[in-house]
């Protein structure tokens, strides 16, 4: 524990109230994170943007734009500071104000690739680097795919920008299959080797990005800055969290709700449309409700 005070590293049990919520929601959770600099509430709403080394001058401009937009909506960007797409999402998200988080595979008092040491220093101030692996810990091949399941399991769901089929972006972006999480990818060029691996996720049923609005509709993502403010302003009621117990992520008819929570139509429906604003809910069809995220200990469920 002296060790991680000299280096400013706190290290997060799984059973620490700290602890990312979404991150618990994954089979081979990790039982202990290491944190440098700071996980906040609005990191509840968090989209990871995965990407080749060596992108293209296409992939560098998709990525710097798509992630100043997320970023500008105050939605936090998870990347593993790789150089590439990593490093370029990293840094419009920081450029924009906004937060990111870098998931490392190596221990927090190393920095790799080393020339990112500035732009880790700066993610500290404006976010966190997370890592499960303790300190002295050098990176190695066979870490970095584990640690993508980290970078999947912090976020709503991945963005892939580039890369090919045996790329570890795609690694992530089939880890957040396998969570559950959405899957978003870039189209590119028919004749570029690093758009084979997003091609083959829209091939595959990963939603085809053209623009942030295509990532933001559909993680229910669209009134984030709204959503934190009626999350800080309006107190959860005792209708909304018996409404929670019976909403999963699964789709339910609202007569259903009203049937098994036993309450009045109209109480139902208003607490389901404040909810929906608050993010934490999402209308897939007629009448038809499923849990975007998890209340965590505001809902105490």
């Amino acid at each position: 524990m002296e060790h991680l005070a000299r280096h400013g590293v706190q290290a997060i049990t799984w059973n620490d109230p700290a602890y990312p919520p979404r991150l618990k929601e994954i089979y081979d959770l990790p039982p202990v994170l290491y944190l440098r600099g700071e996980l906040t509430e609005a990191d509840e709403w968090a989209l990871a943007v995965v990407g080749t080394r060596r992108p293209t001058p296409y992939g560098r401009q998709v990525a710097e734009h798509l992630a100043t937009d997320i970023a500008a909506q105050r939605v936090t960007i998870v990347s593993g500071l790789a150089r590439g797409i990593d490093s370029i999402a990293h840094r419009a998200a920081l450029d924009s104000g906004g937060r990111t988080i870098a998931v490392m595979a190596c221990g927090l008092d190393i920095v790799y690739p080393p020339e990112h040491v500035k732009l880790a220093q700066e993610i500290c101030e404006r976010g966190a680097l997370v890592s499960d692996y303790p300190l002295g810990t050098q990176p190695r091949g066979e870490y970095f795919p584990r640690r993508n399941r980290i970078m999947a399991g912090l976020s709503l769901g991945v963005l892939m920008v580039e890369g090919d089929v045996k790329s570890g972006a795609l690694i992530t972006a089939n880890l957040a299959l396998e969570q559950n999480r959405e899957v978003f990818a870039v189209p590119g060029s028919v004749f570029s080797v690093q758009s084979r691996g997003t091609h083959r996720l829209i091939q595959e049923g990963a939603k085809l990005v053209q623009s942030v609005q295509d990532i933001l509709e559909e993680l229910n993502l669209t009134m984030v800055p709204q959503q934190m403010e009626m999350k800080e302003l309006i107190p959860a009621t005792d209708t909304e969290e018996r409404l929670l117990r019976h909403i999963s992520r699964e789709p339910i008819h609202i007569d259903e709700v009203r049937r098994r929570s036993g309450l009045p139509i109209a109480a139902v429906s208003s607490a389901l449309a404040m909810l929906e604003l608050k993010g934490l809910v999402r209308q897939i069809g007629p009448m038809s409700y499923v849990r975007t995220r998890e209340a965590g200990a505001v809902y105490g469920v």
